[in-house]
């Protein structure tokens, strides 16, 4: 009985070709959409699964308190490991120091490469469980040992086997490769750790040596540990609170510096705090998407249960012939439903074909690596629920309902279905519309939000200026001979170095004192190191004072404050002021308008800037306007390979390391208006289905009126007005709904946009617009018919 249940619904599906393409298309997109978002949120929950401590691992933080604010940093001062060991030791199985995971030289005759790694304790491997392919975990017990990953072995040394050879790191360490571990998951925040040198190895280096003068003071570092078996994080959090307070000078101590344990579970969705309190992270934008894809579905949901039910009238009669001829109500409902769950489960089917091919799309728009879980039990289990719930609930109206009429009211013809019975699903309608108008006021909101922080003034000229990052001193050594030659060449107007792009700051120090200074006043300055034309090379805007120039041999000792440091200060006359900083005079040469050279959603952070002789990490270069970029980078090119043959040449422009600063943003704008998209599209064929259905079921009163003399124009008002209302109402629940959803998470940000009104007239006159679009086919359709056809039975 059950085959035939499903080969009359087979057919029942051929017979009626548009519906079923209608029902099975739309219930696909919105499965294949909740597929993809369930996808991702599922490699967002499980971010860093992939190691076996995963419960027991933490990354050691800080609190701090200026003027009142509690501010949280990852970066510590070098010798907390050591703290936490001599100290605190039975809390840990292991603590590691780290640096933080960067570009650096691995070279192997001559063979060079970039590559991002770290230096850490040897315990590392036993804390994040590598998967060694050659040696053991114990591999970096060496002070001059290197652990290579798989994907930098194989680029390195081809297929040759790398242990035991000597490779050259940063062009300054002859390290030795004693083992390879596998690849790191792409959904780890360890996912970039291509190499791991030992801790110590960077420690006793002496460039290093040199700047731990204070080493308490110094928050440069990160710390992880994996605790002991027997303790709880909390407890052991709390223990280890005044860790620093007890280090750091009386000065310092003001800072009320304040250590805690921030467990790996929370890293990735819960990395943002708020005064010293935890106030979420990403775990806002799993929400997000796990909302819109339940919405999405439901959309489609409603799709196939409005048609479903609208169908179901027509079958009325044969409901009263089946019962006529002795078909039991079981019988009538198993029918329903085995049509229901056919649907259902071919869409399914299509849904995984659909994500299947939009993957590579998807992944990179949202900077992912998932693939559909074919062999996760749990993906299975939900895809067999949903076909089974979805099909029974959209089965159960003409299965439970009609299959209760009594067949001699059907096939007499006094069977009414009732004046209410469109009622649910003009409900539904509205609901579709509803999601699809807060979906679409939501994507611009979001798009008119990274659209006003792109448009921030920054303070300097981005256009034709690049960074290029430095592992050597060559450059250094040889500026002056670099820079002639790049000017001679035409490719370059100017060249500067300096201690990190024009988009970060990489330092921070709070060692500063000037006169008038209230003793209450406490807080971090950003410190950024430049050579004399950096000005001139970034093009930022003297407000007041002057540059520094190569002419001043004083400016050895001046400094140049941005706008925001001369208000912290209070300085009403800054130029030739004397501000101290650890002991030391320094005489302000100038002040420059503020740079956002951070966050463009945060204020601008109080700078200074420091003229130094010592090597610094990045050159930046403006390329010369006249000058082809493309022959400009050649010219760039082949004087960095002669005077720095160590590393190879690489470069970043500062318009596209801007840019990635709305990555995010911009990942959850293109996917939420993807959605949106495909969610206005849902809601469309529905209305579609519905349209034709409704223009079906009028068909003789559409031929009386033509008769009657009423034109195309008025029997398309007479169809399309009723959906236009459906849509008007859906608009107007919308709005409150989109503009509180939008206005709470622009608080999220201190730079932000507003919510504009022509925002909401543009998307309920585009609403309509698709409204009477969609429409419009099925009622100047069933307007044109020939009267005669429809009137020929009466």
């Amino acid at each position: 009985m059950i085959q035939n249940f499903f080969k009359t619904a087979w057919r029942s599906l051929l017979k009626n070709m548009g519906y079923s393409f209608i029902n099975i298309s739309g219930l696909a997109v919105g499965m294949s959409v909740a597929i993809l978002i369930g996808l991702w949120v599922w490699d967002e929950v499980t971010f860093n699964k992939n190691f076996d401590n995963y419960s027991r691992l933490a990354k050691v933080m800080q609190h701090q308190t200026f003027n009142g604010d509690v501010g949280t940093q990852t970066s510590l001062p070098y010798l907390t490991g050591e703290e936490l060991k001599k100290n605190y030791g039975d809390n840990f199985k292991y603590v590691s120091m780290a640096t933080w995971t960067n570009n650096h030289i691995l070279a192997f005759g001559e063979q060079k490469i970039t590559k991002s790694g770290n230096f850490l304790e040897p315990q590392i491997t036993e804390m994040l469980s590598l998967k060694m392919l050659s040696g053991t975990r114990a591999a970096l017990k060496d002070i001059h040992s290197v652990i290579l990953s798989a994907s930098t072995a194989k680029a390195l040394f081809g297929t040759v086997d790398p242990v035991d050879k000597i490779i050259k790191l940063d062009s300054k360490f002859d390290v030795k490769v004693t083992g390879v571990y596998e690849d790191l998951p792409y959904n780890s925040d360890f996912s970039n750790l291509t190499f791991i040198a030992p801790w110590q190895l960077y420690i006793d280096d002496n460039y290093w040596s040199e700047k731990a003068t204070n080493p308490w003071r110094n928050n440069s570092f990160q710390a992880f540990v994996q605790l002991a078996d027997h303790v709880d994080l909390d407890k052991v959090s709390t223990q280890i609170k005044d860790l620093k307070l007890r280090r750091v000078s009386k000065a310092d101590a003001e800072f009320k510096p304040e250590v805690f344990l921030h467990p790996m579970s929370k890293w990735h969705l819960y990395a943002e705090f708020k005064n010293g309190i935890q106030s979420g992270g990403r775990i806002q934008f799993v929400w997000l998407f796990a909302i819109i894809g339940f919405f999405v579905l439901l959309l489609a949901c409603i799709n196939f249960m409005n048609l479903s039910t609208a169908r179901s009238q027509k079958r009325a009669k044969e409901v009263g012939i089946r019962k006529a001829i002795g078909s039991q109500r079981g019988q009538l409902i198993g029918q329903f439903f085995a049509e229901s769950l056919l649907v259902t489960s071919l869409a399914f089917l299509f849904a995984l074909l659909i994500v299947q091919l939009v993957l590579p799309f998807f992944n990179e728009i949202a900077d992912k690596k998932v693939a559909i879980l074919w062999s996760n039990p749990l993906f299975w289990s939900l895809g067999a629920a949903f076909v089974l719930i979805t099909g029974f609930m959209a089965g159960s109206y003409p299965a439970l309902y009609l299959s209760s009429f009594k067949p001699v009211k059907i096939l007499k013809g006094t069977f009414q279905v009732g004046r209410f019975a469109a009622v649910p699903r003009k409900v539904l309608v509205v609901l579709q519309f509803t999601v699809s108008v807060v979906l679409i006021i939501g994507t611009i909101v979001v798009f008119n939000q990274i659209q006003y922080a792109r448009n921030r003034p920054v303070g300097y000229s981005r256009d034709g200026l690049l960074s290029i990052y430095l592992r050597t001193e060559n450059i250094h050594k040889h500026f002056d001979a670099v820079s002639d030659e790049l000017k001679s060449s035409g490719a370059v107007s100017e060249i500067a170095e300096a201690s990190g792009a024009t988009t970060y700051v990489d330092e921070q120090d709070n060692g500063f004192d000037w006169k008038g200074k209230p003793p209450s006043v406490q807080g971090d300055f950003g410190v950024v190191y430049v050579s004399p034309d950096f000005g001139k090379t970034i093009g930022w805007h003297i407000k007041e004072g002057r540059d520094f120039s190569k002419e001043f041999k004083t400016d050895s000792s001046g400094i140049i404050l941005n706008e925001t440091a001369v208000k912290f200060m209070g300085l009403q006359h800054p130029v030739d002021e004397v501000i101290n900083w650890d002991g030391k005079a320094y005489h302000v040469v100038g002040v420059v308008k503020d740079m956002v050279m951070q966050s463009p959603y945060e204020p601008v952070f109080r700078t200074v800037f420091v003229t130094n002789t010592d090597p610094q990490s990045v050159i930046n270069i403006r390329i010369n306007p006249a000058a082809s970029t493309a022959a400009a980078l050649a010219k760039i090119e082949k004087v960095f390979k002669a005077y720095n043959p160590d590393q190879p040449f690489g470069y970043q422009f500062t318009n596209d390391e801007y840019a990635r600063k709305f990555g995010d943003e911009k990942r959850i704008g293109t996917l939420a208006s993807c959605f949106a998209i495909l969610a206005t599209f849902i809601s469309c064929l529905g209305i579609f289905g519905l349209a034709s259905f409704t223009a079906e079921q009028r068909t003789k009163e559409i031929g009386v009126r033509k008769v009657n003399g009423a034109s195309v124009f008025n029997l398309w008002q007479l169809l399309s007005k009723d959906f236009v209302v459906l849509v008007f109402i859906s608009f107007l629940i919308a709005t409150p709904i989109a503009w509180y959803s939008m206005h709470n998470w622009l608080k999220t940000y201190e730079y932000k946009t507003g919510i504009s009104g022509w925002i909401f007239v543009v998307v309920c006159l585009g609403a309509l617009l698709i409204t009477l679009l969609t429409v419009s086919y099925q009622s100047i359709k069933a307007a044109l018919m020939n009267p005669v056809k429809s009137l020929k039975s009466e």
